[in-house]
């Protein structure tokens, strides 16, 4: 098994489509890139840490390959906003990867390099080392599942997994 830390937005979004994947056997939400230890969900969304929502991504490499762990990330959100996605403002909701060795490094500086001409501009997704990773509260693990009726799940994260499914319906649990 692999991990990699994912930073695109709002983690419940990110949470909710890597949860649909063959070979992902777990995803945490969580916080990393910032200075204070044991950050909480109000000091991260008031931009007090320095941290990025995050995820935390359990993968078999036999099932599926890192490169289309990143090609889902690239086409879930939007890598060419900086410390934006959506109505989501600051450098929580920052567009990162945190690899977790020089493997993963090379092969996202690769895809992104290949990514470039697909965006009408740059990329601004930033490619870090492992940064310790916080877990979240665990009432904003699986949100989407928890909370289907809440008006962030039903505007953002429902369309943004319809989407998902289209685009990637091979990489899906049947």
């Amino acid at each position: 098994m692999n991990d990699v830390v994912l930073g695109g937005g709002c983690f419940w979004c990110l949470d909710a489509v890597y949860r649909e994947l063959i070979g992902v056997s777990s995803v945490v939400c969580g916080y990393a890139g910032g200075t204070v230890e044991f950050p909480t969900y109000e000091a991260v969304c008031g931009g007090r840490t320095g941290h990025a929502e995050v995820i935390k991504v359990t993968f078999d490499p036999d099932l599926i390959s890192f490169e289309q762990v990143l090609r889902v990330f690239f086409a879930i959100h939007d890598p060419t906003t900086l410390n934006r996605q959506g109505h989501d403002i600051g450098t929580q909701y920052r567009s990162v990867i945190f690899c977790q060795n020089e493997i993963q490094h090379q092969l996202a500086r690769q895809l992104m390099h290949e990514l470039t001409d697909s965006w009408p501009k740059p990329l601004v997704t930033e490619v870090a080392g492992a940064e310790t990773f916080y877990p979240a509260e665990s009432e904003h693990q699986n949100y989407l599942a928890l909370h289907p009726l809440q008006g962030y799940c039903q505007l953002v994260i429902s369309p943004k997994l319809a989407h998902f499914r289209r685009q990637f319906t091979p990489l899906l649990r049947t």
